[in-house]
C-alpha cells in the first residue's frame, strides 16, 4: 500500500525511550507517521532521545490508564513498547499496563501492536515455530505472556484491532538490556571475550532491532490488508549453534583467537536467592538449551520483502553503539542494511 503524504497518520508509543519503543520510533518517523511518545518525564525522556527524533512527548505512566487513555485521543496506532527492565516485577506489571494499551487502543479505534516474545512456546519445540503453533510455556513470564495474547484475541473478536509482531532475543544499537550484554566482555573498548550460553549444537533466534522496526513499519502500512487480530512470526537471525554468535563477534572486531567461553551459570545460580535479575535470567536459562526459533513464512508472503540486515553488519554496529569496538572506519564503512526477498532462504 502507497501512503498518500497528505494523510496525517499519528502513532502513539509507550515505552518509547526503551530498545523496542525507540527503534520503532524511528521508523514509523521515516514512513511518515507522527509520533506522541507517553514518558512519566517528557523533558528528560526528549533530552535522552535527543533533539534529533522528532517526538511529541506526553506526561502519563503505562500503569495509569487515564494518562494512557489520553495521550491515544486522535491516534490511529498504539505501539506498546513497555516493559520492566531486567525482567523484574512481570507479574504485577506486565498485564495491567498491556490492559491500559488496549484500553486506550480500543478508545482511539487504533490498532495496538505489542512486540511477542518465544516464551510462549515449550523447549524443543523447533526452529521454526509458526503462527498457529501450541503455546505450552514452562515458565512464569511465557504464562503471562500466553494470557496476554488471550486477551488481545478476545477483544480483537470484540472489535478491537491488534498486530502481535513476534521475535527472538533484540540486540542492536541503543538496546542495552539486549543478550549481548551479558554475553560480551569487555575492556578499554575492546571485546575480551565472549560467552557461549548453551551447547555447541542448540540453536538461539535473534532479531536485529532497526530490521524488527522497519518491518513492524511496513505492516502498519498495509492496514486495509490486516485483520482484526494479526500474528506475524519475524525469523530475523537464527544462528544454529551456539557458537555462531562469537564466530561473528571474532570476525568482526578481527581477532579469530578471541576466546569463547562457556557461560558461568553456575554463578549465577549462587547469586540468584540474592538478586531478582539473576533469578529471572535463570528461570529463562530454557531457551539456550533446547531449540526455539521462529517461521517467518507467512511475514515473507506478506510483505514480499522482510528487512535483513547480514548478520556481521548488525553485529558490527551493535558493539560500536556498546562502546568495544575500537575499529571506528570499520563500522563507518558498513553496508546499509539490505531486504531478502520472500523467495530467498530465511535466516
Amino acid at each position: 500500500m502507497t501512503h498518500d503524504p497528505s494523510t496525517a497518520r499519528t502513532a502513539l508509543i509507550i515505552g518509547a525511550t526503551g530498545s523496542f519503543g525507540l527503534h520503532a520510533a524511528e521508523a514509523l518517523i521515516k514512513h511518515g507517521w507522527r509520533v506522541r511518545a507517553l514518558a512519566r518525564d517528557p523533558a528528560a525522556a526528549a533530552a535522552r532521545v535527543g533533539a534529533r527524533t522528532p517526538i511529541e512527548w506526553v506526561q502519563g505512566d503505562a500503569l495509569d490508564r487515564g494518562s494512557v487513555v489520553a495521550a491515544a485521543r486522535g491516534v490511529q496506532l498504539v505501539v506498546h513498547g513497555a516493559n520492566p527492565p531486567r525482567y523484574r516485577n512481570w507479574k504485577g506489571t506486565v498485564l495491567p499496563m498491556a490492559d491500559n494499551a488496549l484500553a486506550a487502543a480500543v478508545a482511539a479505534d487504533a490498532r495496538l501492536v505489542m512486540p511477542g516474545s518465544v516464551y510462549n512456546f515449550a523447549p524443543g519445540s523447533g526452529d521454526r515455530i509458526g503462527e498457529d503453533a501450541p503455546q505450552a510455556p514452562v515458565t512464569r513470564k511465557g504464562a503471562i505472556r500466553v494470557e496476554l495474547e488471550r486477551r488481545l484475541r478476545a477483544a480483537a473478536e470484540r472489535g478491537a484491532k491488534v498486530l502481535v509482531l513476534r521475535a527472538g532475543d533484540f540486540f542492536g544499537p541503543a538496546a542495552p538490556n539486549s543478550a549481548l550484554g551479558w554475553l560480551t566482555q569487555s575492556a578499554r573498548g575492546r571485546v575480551t571475550g565472549v560467552f557461549q550460553p548453551g551447547p555447541r549444537d542448540v540453536g538461539h533466534a535473534f532479531a536485529y532491532m532497526p530490521d524488527l522496526a522497519e518491518t513492524l513499519a511496513r505492516l502498519v502500512d498495509e492496514e486495509a490488508r490486516l485483520a482484526n487480530f494479526e500474528v506475524f512470526h519475524f525469523r530475523g537471525h537464527w544462528l544454529a549453534r551456539a557458537d555462531e554468535l562469537g564466530q561473528s563477534i571474532r570476525r568482526v572486531v578481527r581477532r579469530p583467537d578471541l576466546p569463547i567461553r562457556s557461560f558461568p551459570w553456575i554463578v549465577v545460580r549462587l547469586a540468584a536467592p540474592f538478586n531478582e535479575t539473576f533469578r529471572e535470567l535463570l528461570e529463562m536459562r530454557y531457551l539456550w538449551q533446547k531449540p526455539i526459533g521462529l517461521d517467518g513464512a507467512k511475514l515473507g508472503r506478506f510483505l514480499g520483502e522482510v528487512p535483513a540486515t547480514p548478520l556481521d553488519v548488525a553485529m558490527r554496529a551493535t558493539l560500536a553503539d556498546m562502546g568495544c569496538l575500537d575499529d571506528a572506519a570499520a563500522y563507518a564503512e558498513a553496508p546499509a542494511t539490505r531486504s531478502s526477498s520472500a523467495m530467498a532462504p530465511t535466516m
